[in-house]
């Protein structure tokens, strides 16, 4: 079991999209076990591969008890439905703020093997869906904020500096 440890907001690979993966082999399935095992960690909902430091397009989730990854992912549907919670991100620790998600989304790409899956969620699983694309487009969840919160949420991050 491989946990890896999580880049912060600052290092350059969280702002840089990241590459398709091209080839469905051994090296990928070792980071996509790394991924499993570092979202298994207790409070975690996602990981993507740039939060542990490697720039192609893939992530791990873990909602509601269900462990899972995605290779290549493609947001193909969002609801125009909205759910407006505190989001936070292993990559920016300890900061939480107002979020606006879709509140279902659904994702296609493929399994390790190269293999086509579709997932879809509501609530937390549609949440960490897009949270974690964000991720593979070089965005943090900073970046969705607007009005009072991203004020408060930049405040935030600059006093504790």
């Amino acid at each position: 079991m491989t946990i890896r440890p999580i880049r912060e907001l600052g290092d350059p690979v969280l702002r840089t999209p990241a590459d398709e993966v091209r080839s469905f082999d051994k090296e990928l399935a070792a980071l996509v076990r790394d991924l499993e095992d570092t979202v298994a960690d207790p409070g975690r909902a996602g990981v993507a591969a740039p939060q542990i430091g490697v720039g192609l397009r893939a992530f791990s989730y873990n909602v509601d008890g269900r462990i899972g990854h995605v290779v290549n992912p493609r947001i193909v549907e969002l609801s125009e439905e909205t759910q407006d919670g505190d989001e936070g991100c292993l990559s920016i620790p300890g900061l939480w703020a107002p979020t606006v998600r879709a509140m279902r989304a659904v994702v296609e790409g493929f399994d390790v093997h190269g293999e086509p899956i579709r997932l879809e969620g509501t609530g937390l699983m549609a949440r960490a869906l897009q949270h974690e694309v964000d991720h593979l487009d070089g965005k943090v969840f900073l970046d969705r904020l607007t009005g009072e919160a991203r004020k408060t949420a930049l405040r935030a991050l600059r006093d504790r500096g």
